[in-house]
This record gives structure tokens, C-alpha cells and sequence, in this order.
């Protein structure tokens, strides 16, 4: 069980767990910083390989889609979270388009129109603190929502000409 960069794939063992025991899972950090860095080949490695599947972000048909959407976002993130810059990028312009249709779709989440720079931020927060909990985009669909519910909707007005 190996990523395609040589480590161990703990995304792919956590999920054979049961929820319960993917709940406590914590995996053994080892405390140092991260440096930061740019390297799109290691984004291209994980992009190539599920090239053909990328409209599941834009619309995904079934539920091997959406696992599809979830295996691809999961390994764009861990690569965002060892500091890797052109994957926190190619990840958050991915995100983008699941994002659009969310914001059409729900309630909560529509809030968000209008604030794509603290929109943003919360992407890219979501991108640091996921762990092993299963799903990134349930975690970041929730994070959005649970957010969204403190945002007042835009108040618009218009004049009445007499």
C-alpha cells in the first residue's frame, strides 16, 4: 500500500477501518517544520493517473465517481499538507468548480456568494487541518456549511421609479 511517491498510503488503510476506528486514528507525527516548495511533477503524477476522471469535479454521475473525486482530492491534499505549493494551488482551482455547484444547490453554503477571498481561506484552512476522518470533500462541504450559517445573506434593495 504505497502512494504513487514511495510512502505508505495511510489514506487507503484508515478507510478500510470502521468509522469508529477511523475516528481515532492519529497517525505518528513526527514534529519538524515544513518547507515549503513548488514541484508540478509530483501534482502530475497524481493528476496523470486518474486523467481521464477529472469531470468529477465538475459532475459526477455515480458513487465511483465521487469515490474517484475523493481519492484524487485526498492525494492532492496530503501533498498541500507536506508543503508542497503547486498542489495547495491545483487543488483549490479544482476545488473551485464542486464548490460553484454547492453554493447554487444549498442553502447554507449559498451564504458564501460574494466572499471568495474568506472563501478561500477556508479551503485552504480545510486543506490544513484535514486528517483521517474519511471523505475531504464531506469535511470540507460541512466545514463550508457550518461556516455559512454565521454569514447573513446579502440584502438587496431596488428603487421603485414613480
Amino acid at each position: 500500500m504505497r502512494t504513487d511517491l514511495g510512502a505508505v498510503d495511510w489514506d487507503r488503510v484508515t478507510c478500510a477501518l470502521e468509522w469508529r476506528f477511523q475516528r481515532r486514528w492519529t497517525p505518528i507525527r513526527r514534529i519538524r517544520a515544513r518547507v515549503k516548495y513548488r514541484n508540478s511533477e509530483e501534482v502530475k503524477l497524481v493528476l496523470e493517473k486518474f486523467h481521464g476522471k477529472l469531470y468529477v469535479f465538475v459532475s459526477p454521475q455515480d458513487r465511483a465517481d465521487r469515490r474517484i473525486r475523493d481519492i484524487v482530492s485526498i492525494r492532492l491534499v496530503r501533498l498541500a499538507q507536506y508543503g508542497n505549493e503547486s498542489a495547495k494551488q491545483e487543488l483549490v482551482r479544482i476545488l473551485r468548480f464542486t464548490i460553484d455547484e454547492w453554493i447554487d444547490q444549498n442553502c447554507f453554503i449559498s451564504r458564501w456568494r460574494g466572499y471568495e477571498s474568506e472563501l478561500q481561506m477556508q479551503v485552504e484552512g480545510c486543506i490544513r487541518r484535514y486528517r483521517y476522518s474519511g471523505s475531504f470533500l464531506r469535511y470540507l462541504f460541512r466545514t463550508l456549511e457550518y461556516s455559512g450559517r454565521g454569514i447573513r445573506p446579502p440584502l438587496t434593495y431596488s428603487r421603485e421609479r414613480a
